[in-house]
């Protein structure tokens, strides 16, 4: 796909991996100003009149836009992230097929994963079982939108793909403790803590289990090349194949950011999915994605932005 010549729809453009996909479509070739950023003030994605308003006249959807958190969120709101997720995902791509666009990027989520999966994860084990159940409605949700995709190229004929990014992370990063991820809800917790001049540091669960995380740039690297490149209805993952155990990620957290005090682990605390590590050899071979950045220089420099941006 010649990203030159395509009116671009980035639901989500002006988040966290939005912005860095809406600058890796630029570098490859796109036109910014043929690149529409619906706003969730102006577009509300949940209902169809908006869906269709949004992807009218338009060439290539990429769907980010989701209502995404950490454990604490999917336990506080399951029906919330069910319902609309699916809703902005099933009628996008519905409205989308209807008004003959090229192609849909889809991108899913790992939450879709069966809770004890094979590890690494493989993108045929995702029918293989039912979610972690702290997160199975938002996963669930995600993966039907999978199902879609394939019957509507099935009938239809119409060009959608899906794409799995593990645990993302980088500047710019959800940093709210209320809703956000592992990673900057971490980082966040050690800031305040030597703010205040704290010992002891809390930590959810045991330790025990172990995630993968992805860069944001490289997550959107590999999503424009699935776009330009990919055409396929398997889905793919996108991560490095490589974990890490949250005791390990907590002690790297501490030891980067020079912090000397005590971590105590709230073991009355859900741990989460035991093991999250995909297998990453399809994205390699479909369309010659690896990850590029290594997870220390990562960290160092999400690290880096919040405390230049606290809050």
């Amino acid at each position: 796909m010649n990203l030159a010549e395509q009116r671009i729809v980035v639901t989500g453009g002006a988040g966290f991996l939005g912005k860095q996909v809406v600058a890796q479509l630029v570098a490859a070739g796109a036109r910014h100003d043929r690149i529409l950023i619906p706003r969730s003030q102006d577009y509300d994605l949940c209902t169809l009149d908006a869906c269709e308003r949004v992807v009218k006249d338009q060439d290539l959807i990429i769907h980010l836009a989701a209502h995404v958190g950490g454990i604490g969120l999917n336990r506080e709101k399951p029906a919330e992230l069910f319902y609309d997720n699916l809703m902005m995902g099933t009628q996008l791509i519905h409205a989308a097929y209807q008004a003959g666009v090229k192609k849909f990027v889809c991108v899913g989520t790992i939450c879709a994963y069966p809770k004890f999966t094979p590890v690494p994860f493989k993108e045929d084990d995702l029918w293989a079982g039912y979610p972690e159940e702290t997160n199975a409605p938002y996963g669930i949700a995600k993966k039907a939108l999978l199902v879609q995709l394939q019957a509507y190229r099935q009938q239809y004929g119409f060009d959608g793909i899906y794409l799995l990014p593990v645990n993302l992370y980088g500047p710019e990063d959800n940093f709210d403790p209320r809703s956000s991820h592992v990673i900057p809800a971490l980082i966040r917790k050690v800031y305040e803590a030597q703010q205040r001049g704290d010992r002891t540091l809390p930590a959810w669960g045991d330790g025990s289990p172990t995630r993968e995380f992805l860069y944001s740039t490289d997550a959107a690297r590999g999503i424009v090349l699935a776009t330009q490149k990919y055409a396929d209805p398997e889905p793919v993952n996108l991560g490095t194949g490589q974990e890490i155990s949250i005791r390990d990620l907590v002690e790297m957290i501490c030891e980067l950011m020079e912090f000397e005090g005590e971590i105590v682990w709230q073991t009355d605390k859900p741990n989460g999915q035991p093991r999250r590590c995909l297998d990453t050899q399809r994205a390699q071979v479909a369309f010659g994605f690896t990850a590029q950045t290594s997870f220390r220089e990562g960290l160092q420099q999400t690290i880096d932005w919040y405390r230049q941006n606290p809050g």
